[in-house]
């Protein structure tokens, strides 16, 4: 009995697992995409989104799959972040400003070349 539960329970955990890890697979399998060290501890990373905005869970996804520390502001809860987002041009969400690179869709190319972009 035991030994036919952990045959069926394994494949879903490798794939929980695999999943969970992609991020390190992908870099491992594609390792032109990936930022450097040096560039991810340097990158100043803002996104400004809304709590129902499915574009914005997007990059939020693919930030933290890529491991880059960011910080988010909602701009229907924090008047500030509004007015900052307002400053910077602000028209729809998301947008993403990495190191001063302003990005309003979702475009891992772009992402990955403002990240590398020395600061």
């Amino acid at each position: 009995m035991l030994n036919r539960t952990l045959k069926r329970f394994l494949p879903i955990l490798a794939v929980v697992v695999l999943f969970q890890q992609w991020g390190k697979i992908e870099h491992f399998f594609n390792p032109g995409s990936a930022v450097s060290a040096q560039h991810l501890a340097a990158a100043n990373v803002t996104l400004y989104s809304t709590g129902w905005c499915g574009y914005c869970k997007d990059f939020r996804q693919y930030l933290d799959r890529q491991g880059v520390k960011y910080q988010e502001f909602d701009i229907e809860k924090d008047a500030q972040a509004r007015a900052a987002y307002e400053a910077l041009g602000g028209r729809g969400i998301p947008m993403l400003d990495v190191n001063g690179v302003l990005l309003r869709q979702f475009d891992e190319a772009a992402i990955l070349a403002a990240l590398n972009q020395p600061k």
